[in-house]
C-alpha cells in the first residue's frame, strides 16, 4: 500500500487556469467536460490538481514518466470521486501496485484545497 497527499493554495489555481494551455496540459477532456458542467470552479479545479500531485507521491515517482493529463480526477453518480488512468501512468500503476486500486478523498476550505491517494 502507498499513500500521497497534496494541499494547494485555491487562489495559484485561480490564476492558472486563466490560461488555457495549463487547463489542457494539466486536465483530460472528461475532467474539462466536468470542470464546465461546474463553471470551472477554481475549488473543484484545485482538487482535482491536488489529486493527481497525491496519485505521483503514492506512485513514488513524482511527476516524472508520466503526463498529469493521463490521470483523471472524475465523480461518480453519488460525486465520489475517482482517478482513472491512461497510458505511461496506467503502466506505473501496474508496476508499482499489484491490484491497481485507488482511493482518492479530496477537500477544500475557503482558501485552500487538499486531497489524498491510497493505492493499494
Amino acid at each position: 500500500m502507498n499513500v500521497g497527499i497534496d494541499i494547494i493554495e485555491i487562489d495559484r489555481i485561480e490564476k492558472s487556469i486563466k490560461k488555457p494551455r495549463f487547463l489542457s496540459r494539466v486536465f483530460s477532456p472528461s475532467e474539462l467536460k466536468f470542470f464546465m458542467e461546474k463553471s470551472f470552479n477554481p475549488a473543484i479545479i484545485a482538487g482535482n490538481f491536488c489529486a493527481k500531485e497525491a496519485f505521483a507521491k503514492a506512485m513514488g515517482t513524482g511527476i516524472r514518466g508520466f503526463s498529469l493529463n493521463e490521470v483523471s480526477v472524475l465523480r461518480d453518480y453519488m460525486g465520489t470521486p475517482y482517478i482513472s488512468v491512461t497510458g505511461r501512468a496506467k503502466k506505473i500503476l501496474s508496476a508499482k501496485i499489484n491490484g491497481n486500486n485507488l482511493k482518492v478523498s479530496i477537500s477544500h476550505s475557503k482558501n485552500l484545497a487538499t486531497a489524498i491517494v491510497i493505492a493499494y
